[in-house]
């Protein structure tokens, strides 16, 4: 009886010399990426690693959100509605990645994660200056924020820049205005540096458009995303609420927050407050 080996021969037109050749690694500077994990616990505790990584790799899908909703925001003011869709549709994507991902921090269990929290100081998410700015382009904004990111110039213009444009929501009612719907002139014309608010003059033309879907299918679609988004942004508060608990408790955080308390009033923030009334009225 033969044996086959478990071995898969490499094709001859298979490149392998490098020497001067654009690689794998120098493309993506895969040296650079994973000489970024540096545990600061002495001796270097298993578990820090997880916790690095579990976040470097949530602010690397941020940065892409980021691009893609900046590239939403645009097309929308060209009045380029299909391809601004498109953009969502792979945010959308992302954070249900990003939601997948609490259950691989979720392993690491309160003894473990005591062990090494104190090399974290004052570290913590609310710092991270690309959720701020993913939150402030979807609308829930916060000047006072700003203050959070004074010491580092770099995060306190990508905060600011999105404090000082206009909303995904924004766009989107501003082209509903160009194509005829009846928007208030009190919201095109709103302080866009400010945080949404729920504005009841919207729902009669959420409703129309919801009551005949066929005759308002762009901006029925959009709606129906934009809400996709919002469902998704409250998943991830969710299980980042739960995972905190599950791994702290109701302890402190690290930045100062009330832990726990804190990220459950994050769940009453809402971004498109409308889409969601409109419901009702149906």
């Amino acid at each position: 009886m033969s044996v086959e080996r478990n071995t898969r021969e490499i094709e001859g037109s298979v490149v392998t010399d490098f020497q001067d050749r654009m690689s794998y690694g120098g493309y993506l500077d895969v040296e650079t990426l994973l000489s970024a994990q540096r545990p600061l616990s002495d001796p270097e505790h298993h578990d820090e690693l997880l916790f690095i990584v579990q976040h470097q790799t949530t602010e690397l899908w941020l940065k892409l959100v980021l691009h893609e909703l900046g590239a939403a925001c645009r097309l929308l003011r060209e009045d380029q509605l299909a391809p601004a869709l498109k953009c969502i549709a792979r945010v959308k994507h992302i954070q249900k990645t990003l939601t997948e991902q609490w259950s691989v921090l979720a392993t690491l269990t309160p003894a473990e994660y005591a062990q090494f929290r104190g090399v974290l100081g004052n570290a913590s998410g609310f710092q991270s200056a690309q959720y701020r700015a993913v939150e402030f382009t979807l609308g829930n904004k916060n000047a006072a924020m700003l203050r959070v990111f004074a010491a580092d110039p770099a995060a306190h213009n990508l905060v600011e820049e999105a404090l000082q444009a206009p909303s995904l929501y924004d766009e989107f009612l501003r082209l509903l205005a160009r194509t005829g719907y009846p928007i208030p002139a009190s919201v095109l014309e709103r302080d866009v540096t400010t945080a949404w608010t729920y504005t009841p003059e919207l729902v009669p033309v959420f409703t129309e458009v919801y009551r005949d879907p066929q005759t308002h299918w762009a901006a029925y679609e959009t709606c129906e995303e934009l809400v996709d988004l919002e469902d998704n942004f409250q998943l991830w508060r969710f299980r980042h609420l739960k995972t905190v608990e599950r791994i702290i408790g109701l302890k402190v955080g690290t930045g100062g927050s009330s832990g726990v308390p804190f990220l459950q009033r994050a769940l009453d923030l809402t971004f498109f407050p409308e889409l969601y009334a409109v419901r009702t009225e149906l």
